[in-house]
């Protein structure tokens, strides 16, 4: 299923993914780029590239795989699709289909009986893709502070996935690793109301956190899409489970 995509830095592709992204180390990755794009073999730019981000795949044993259809190029890059309304599409999704329908045990024939109603669902995020997704929604920006120092940024969950919580957008929080680390250990948090609260423990533990302070009460940045603001259920969660105030 296709999730999201978006051209990205190859040092985020590679935190994001590592050897997901076919390669054994990111200096492997970054040869590779070089490579395809011609570049100086010196060259230390951070590359762009295109990233596709598909969830749940599947995968046939090797006797099942489909022959690759009479259209496919070995170099072709992109923009190449197969559609159902083409002759090669539909072939390639009726043979999709009959391996994917054939059933399980003796006796389960009916295909409805393995796979249920047809129904519309919404993508899995992994981590990966979570990474990504909350890195681009809050434009690639520190919720709190507003850094743009890509890696000196993370995905925070708002709601540990150990604690029940998921990988989806709304349960994720651009921030600075110092404050990332904070959040996790409950020396900071965001209210439901979206405001940052830093806990007067910082103080008393450290005798510091004058920086922190600073920044106290002031309202976090917003993603543009408002299906994709922060969930206030997992914010409550965080201020009542994981906040030292």
């Amino acid at each position: 299923m296709f999730a999201y995509a978006n051209a990205l830095p190859c040092s985020l592709a590679w935190a994001a993914f590592g050897e997901a992204n076919g390669a054994k180390s990111s200096q492997e990755m970054r040869s590779r780029i070089a490579k395809y794009r011609r570049a100086d073999p010196g060259d230390r730019s951070d590359f762009a590239i295109g990233c596709r981000i598909l969830t749940q795949p599947f995968f046939f044993d090797e006797a099942d795989w489909i022959p690759v259809p009479n259209s496919w190029s070995p170099n072709i890059v992109s923009f190449k699709t197969y559609n159902t309304a083409d002759s090669e599409g539909l072939k390639l999704w009726d043979a999709v289909h009959e391996r994917m329908n054939r059933p399980l045990a003796p006796g389960m024939t009916d295909p409805a009986a393995r796979w249920g109603k047809p129904q519309l669902v919404r993508p899995r995020l992994g981590q990966g893709a979570f990474r990504v997704l909350v890195t681009d929604i809050y434009r690639r920006r520190c919720a709190i502070t507003n850094e743009r120092t890509l890696p000196a940024l993370e995905a925070a969950h708002i709601r540990p996935y150990a604690d029940g919580g998921s990988h989806d957008a709304s349960n994720g929080l651009l921030l600075r690793r110092d404050l990332h680390s904070l959040f996790d250990a409950g020396y900071v948090t965001v209210t439901p109301e979206l405001r940052f609260e830093v806990s007067r423990r910082i103080r008393e533990e450290f005798d510091n956190g004058k920086h922190y302070y600073a920044l106290h009460g002031q309202g976090i940045a917003k993603p543009d899409d408002p299906k994709l603001l922060p969930d206030t259920q997992a914010l409550a969660w965080h201020n009542e489970q994981r906040f030292n105030g």
